[in-house]
């Protein structure tokens, strides 16, 4: 079943087949939906102010402007369920949503309201994993879909595909752009990574180590949910897998297995330290663990966590001792001591003014 649903995926685009495409693809990388607040999908958090963040949950999009205490709720969507979000990082009232069934949405005003941008997108996309933006000139955002990469250079308007090159995948589920040198871009797919040194026109794959050639055509063989660049060093790479966690030192050319006694292999999300890169977080059914040493030692940090089931993770950028993590069935939680212990952000509605 999965075989012939991924090969649906990479040659028909009836919007009949996608749907189910993103229910599967909805349970095999969320791990299990909870209903209302309690499954956390995904968390943006605001660059410069800490106070404002944002969560997406199976039924709404959540905002708080006072650090978690109080919440709003937004749910102006025609979309089944709100699948990623992102803040633009230049122009933080600017939110994006990537939904399941309606492709992305935008905000220009902080989540008030939420505009299709779609034009380009919408008649083949059904479900948006991930959005990624150059990082000097962000209108130019890139976003990871069911049936590839898709490129806008005017903030969402109208949009491209990218996807030369990826001659076995179109299923892609993580990106990421490389800080210095924001030609170079990674893709994370159901069959492993694939890199472009040209802005996305161009990919070729880069599996050496990841996944052997021979198990590709394999549906699903390998996905890869999470990927990070350490921002020191470009050049070293890490990518959180269904089969365990990667790292290349050489922009994806040889890869190499690493944290093999993390209890489970699957990994869902991933987080590196921006300045000190030896720091990482990874989260996945087993809970969240740390590493201090680049991803060869870790350590469990649970400590007040309801469920060790991980759905998202997210650092502060203006605070790397501060993190958030969203679970499927207990809701938003926050560490303010680098994971050593975390505490219930339960998403409360603000008191309505007399």
């Amino acid at each position: 079943m999965i075989r012939s649903l991924v090969t649906s995926a990479m040659v028909i685009r009836r919007p009949l087949r996608l749907t189910r495409l993103a229910a599967l693809l909805l349970v095999l990388l969320c791990l299990g939906c909870q209903k209302d607040s309690e499954s956390i999908v995904s968390i943006a958090l605001h660059p410069q102010n800490p106070a404002i963040l944002y969560v997406a949950t199976n039924d709404a999009v959540y905002k708080s402007r006072d650090g978690g205490a109080t919440w709003e709720r937004f749910t102006s969507f025609s979309a089944r369920r709100v699948t990623t979000l992102a803040i633009d990082p230049l122009l933080p009232a600017t939110v994006y949503a990537g939904t399941m069934g309606d492709a992305v949405y935008k905000s220009p005003d902080g989540g008030q309201r939420w505009i299709p941008h779609n034009v380009g997108l919408k008649e083949h996309v059904s479900f948006v994993n991930q959005f990624v933006f150059h990082p000097a000139l962000t209108e130019n955002i890139y976003a990871a879909t069911t049936v590839g990469v898709f490129y806008t250079k005017d903030a969402g308007r109208a949009w491209e595909e990218r996807m030369n090159g990826m001659k076995e995948v179109h299923i892609v589920t993580s990106l990421a752009i490389n800080p210095k040198e924001p030609a170079v871009l990674y893709a994370g797919t159901t069959g492993g990574i694939y890199r472009s040194d040209d802005g996305g026109m161009n990919w070729r794959k880069v599996n050496n180590g990841l996944i052997p050639e021979t198990e590709l055509m394999g549906a699903m063989a390998l996905g890869v949910n999470a990927i990070e660049i350490d921002r020191t060093n470009p050049n070293v790479v890490y990518a959180g897998t269904t089969k365990g966690l990667f790292r290349t030192v050489d922009k994806g050319e040889r890869w190499e297995r690493i944290g093999e006694t993390l209890p489970d292999p699957f990994v869902c999300c991933l987080v590196l330290h921006p300045a000190d890169p030896a720091v990482l977080y990874l989260g996945g059914p087993a809970g969240v663990w740390k590493s201090s040493d680049g991803g060869h030692a870790w350590q469990a940090v649970n400590q007040g966590l309801a469920t060790l089931n991980i759905r998202a993770l997210a650092m502060a950028p203006t605070n790397a001792r501060t993190l958030y993590v969203g679970t499927n069935g207990s809701g938003l939680y926050r560490s303010t001591d680098t994971g050593v212990t975390w505490a219930p952000v339960p998403l409360r509605a603000a008191a309505k003014q007399p």
